[in-house]
């Protein structure tokens, strides 16, 4: 068990480094247009996922009929995601996009509520709103477009949230490799339109840069998978906040950039409040201590 907890850990830390270099690929993908980026993003992940499975069947590719509903749904809302968030990246340092992208469980926690009629516990209130008190430091808000693109990380938190809400739907009905296989050849289809039309021509190192935001994605939703098949999903889903840590070191290494006292603080406020909601989560699943 051990053992299954620490490969789980190393697991969760290479696909948050993992999704920390797509994020970077992103940035160096430059100018061109944000439908060219998702189109990459999701056609080289489509290809690595579908080679390895076309032995299994179309079975994997098409899903159960009963879930074809839930899985264009959670296709249309990481599809929104994944846009926004590429388009905050282009905008934002690498390291304040990452962190309002790691808004999504706690919105998760809100649409649970909403929608799956869960309560929301005593302790989680407070803890919501310290952490999108977090979001705000961060954000900023001003009353003119420059907002924009802090929004956009926030609307990408949202649809991931939503997205992950639909995934907890479609548990035990289809097989992890048919959500990914829907998720980006739906938003393939979305975005390929629309970068036909609006289509540069990428220079060698845009051209990397569009494979890698693939190959990269793919990494990392790979061994984020891997590592909830291997220890308890309660256990390790706080190393994936690390993700931000990994977005900090690399942006200031590479960019150069260096976030203010206020987007530090926002982001110590947010991982702080998820660490807390960790803890508080595996005290109470601990089982009670004999007499």
């Amino acid at each position: 068990m051990e053992q299954d907890m620490r490969k789980g850990i190393n697991y969760m830390l290479l696909s948050a480094f993992f999704f920390t270099i797509m994020g970077i690929a992103v940035k160096f993908s430059g100018s061109l247009p944000l439908a060219q980026k998702v189109l990459f993003r999701n056609l080289v992940m489509f290809l690595v996922v579908t080679l390895p499975l076309y032995r299994r069947g179309s079975r994997i590719f098409i899903g159960n009929k009963g879930s074809r509903g839930l899985l264009l749904l959670r296709s249309l809302f990481g599809f929104t995601g994944v846009a926004l968030y590429f388009f905050s990246l282009g905008k934002l340092n690498l390291g304040d996009a990452s962190i309002l992208n790691k808004l999504s469980p706690f919105f998760v926690t809100l649409f649970s509520v909403l929608f799956l009629k869960n309560k929301l516990k005593s302790y989680q209130t407070p803890a919501l709103i310290i952490a999108f008190g977090g979001a705000l430091l961060i954000i900023k808000p001003q009353w003119d477009l420059s907002v924009l693109p802090a929004l956009a990380g926030v609307g990408a938190a949202v649809a991931a949230g939503a997205a992950y809400t639909v995934i907890s739907h479609l548990k035990g009905k289809e097989a992890p490799e048919t959500v990914m296989l829907w998720f980006s050849g739906i938003s393939t289809l979305i975005s390929l339109p629309f970068a036909l039309v609006l289509w540069e021509s990428p220079l060698p190192v845009e051209w990397a840069a569009l494979i890698g935001t693939g190959v990269f994605a793919a990494a990392g939703q790979y061994f984020l998978t891997i590592a909830y098949q291997t220890a308890p999903p309660s256990e390790v889903s706080i190393y994936n906040y690390s993700h931000i840590i990994f977005s900090l070191i690399m942006g200031f290494a590479i960019f150069g950039e260096i976030p203010d006292i206020l987007s530090l603080l926002g982001a110590s406020l947010i991982i702080g409040v998820a660490v807390f909601l960790y803890w508080k989560v595996r005290r109470m699943e601990k089982p009670p201590a004999s007499k």
